[in-house]
């Protein structure tokens, strides 16, 4: 039992933090621009417009921060920020379906807890219209690419990543030659339940079928020639037992030829999984969920990278991984309280700025806000919110084309690239954005007669702060220049202003 028990998480978040932190520099505060585009971003996908912005900059009440968090955890965009950022986590640009993304919010509306999605995602039922759609997580891993056979490995070991937080993929041939706690047995107890699996195609939404298992997968080293075999597991549960069931008597729903339905096993491996990884006592599933939100929170996971759980790259921080864990487990694995209670901490509204005499800081130390890029679906948002237009599906698309990683690939580092500087640069849908609209960016800022009230509108529209008084200066400077080309010379300005680094990572 902790000696906070009594207190509030994010204070006891904030003791452990601090605690490593004596006597080394801590950046202060994030001031109220700084927190609000944070907030947003996080919670609402998209920076605040300039009126939202200029209302929370102007509102003096002392908790105002605590109600604009409640305000976008109750809002209807928390869910749609919370599915972007889910099906990007999951499926890794690996290719969308209308029902998936649909199953995904509302889920996130019915603020579903996570053991239950993980479930409905491992083990998917078919029969239930509102959560059939959860199996895109494995039939899109389930398909043919050209002549390759379908990769059971992959999907293996895309769920220890994703759910447990650990990558297996090379304990498939032998246990792991650099990590000593993953081993054969780990792999194959799962990769025996997912072989079982197939993609179904007698219906049209997502959906697999499982095969009748009746024996364990038997398997050998690469480096030693003793045979072994496994029914499903999952590492550190003890393994299932298969039943044995009378000729006849396998199925729950037998199979129909005629309309190639493949039947329902009375045993499920998906489902035995499915119950192992997501059981109560499974500290494994509970650390890895703690650890990934932690990371959408505060820009690096407790443990990093985030599906290399093992004891030689132990938490940063271990009781505050536990205690987070433990949290979450007691409060029925309730994703959105658990974001609002890290939100609240100091460590979150930390300023990404540490003092002037300190020396860099330890990313894992905590003790500054530490970058994060903006997805490709929050960039597309924040543009548009900035300038004033109207979401546009097609133009969308070339903002996931421009930012999203490769299929396959996590995003969470910030990479730039040369394809997303050139579509920054030259494209000429985005550029037509900064056209002037009614009531859009362009046309409010012809309006303005005064350089400063100039200034003040583009850095509030697009960076979510008032301007310093050296950039006033220079966007003063830069409109003398610009004499009768003065609505060239502010497309100009806000084009940079969107394609800065400022703009482009949540700092």
């Amino acid at each position: 039992m902790s000696v906070f028990a009594d207190e509030p998480l994010h204070s006891r978040v904030d003791a452990l933090i601090d605690a490593k932190l004596a006597g080394k520099p801590v950046a202060a505060p994030a001031d109220d621009a700084e927190f609000l585009r944070r907030v947003f971003l996080d919670f609402g996908g998209r920076i605040p417009s300039a009126t939202e912005a200029r209302e929370f900059l102007k509102d003096s009440a002392a908790d105002k921060r605590e109600k604009l968090i409640d305000k976008l955890l109750a809002s209807d965009e928390f869910p749609n920020r919370m599915a972007d950022l889910l099906h990007v986590t999951l499926m890794e640009r690996r290719g969308e379906h209308p029902e998936w993304i649909t199953y995904l919010r509302e889920s996130f509306k019915q603020n579903k807890p996570w053991d239950v999605l993980a479930r409905e995602m491992i083990s998917p039922d078919p029969k239930n219209e509102q959560t059939r759609a959860s199996a895109f997580f494995l039939s899109k891993r389930l398909e043919h690419y050209g002549q390759n056979a379908i990769d059971y490995p992959i999907l293996t070991r895309d769920v220890g990543r994703l759910f447990l937080g650990m990558d297996l993929q090379c304990a498939q041939c032998h246990d792991h030659l650099f990590i000593k706690d993953y081993k054969q047995d780990d792999f194959q107890g799962m990769y025996v339940a997912f072989l079982n699996t197939e993609l179904r195609s007698d219906v049209k939404f997502p959906a697999v079928s499982e095969k009748l298992l009746t024996k364990k997968i038997e398997f050998q080293s690469v480096f030693n020639p003793e045979k072994k075999s496994i029914g499903p597991r999952v590492p550190g549960r003890a393994e299932v037992a298969i039943p044995e069931f009378a000729k006849g008597e396998e199925y729950l729903e037998p199979p129909d030829k005629k309309t190639k339905d493949p039947g329902r096993p009375k045993f499920s491996p998906l489902e035995q999984l499915a119950n192992q990884i997501t059981a109560t006592d499974n500290t494994q599933f509970a650390k890895s969920i703690a650890n990934r939100i932690w990371f959408i929170a505060m820009g690096r996971g407790l443990v990093h990278p985030l599906d290399l759980h093992h004891s030689e790259n132990p938490p940063s921080h271990p009781e505050l991984l536990d205690l987070l864990a433990r949290e979450l487990t007691e409060h029925k694995f309730d994703l959105k309280w658990l974001l609002r209670e890290l939100v609240l901490t100091r460590t979150y509204q930390r300023s990404g700025v540490l003092p002037a005499d300190a020396k860099d800081s330890l990313p894992e130390h905590f003790a500054v806000a530490l970058e994060k890029p903006l997805s490709a679906e929050q960039l597309f948002a924040s543009v548009t919110r900035a300038v004033g237009s109207a979401p546009n599906d097609a133009i969308k698309q070339k903002f996931l084309k421009a930012f999203a990683n490769p299929p396959m690939e996590p995003e969470g580092e910030f990479a730039p690239s040369l394809r997303a500087a050139l579509f920054l640069m030259n494209d000429a849908d985005l550029l037509k954005l900064l056209d002037a609209q009614p009531e859009n960016l362009p046309t409010r800022l012809k309006a303005l007669d005064s350089p400063e009230a100039v200034a003040d509108e583009l850095y509030v529209s697009i960076l979510s702060r008032r301007p310093s008084a050296d950039e006033i200066v220079e966007v003063t400077e830069q409109l003398k220049v610009a004499g009768d080309r003065k609505d060239l010379m502010l497309k100009q300005i806000a084009w940079a202003l969107l394609a800065s680094s400022e703009f482009c990572l949540n700092h």
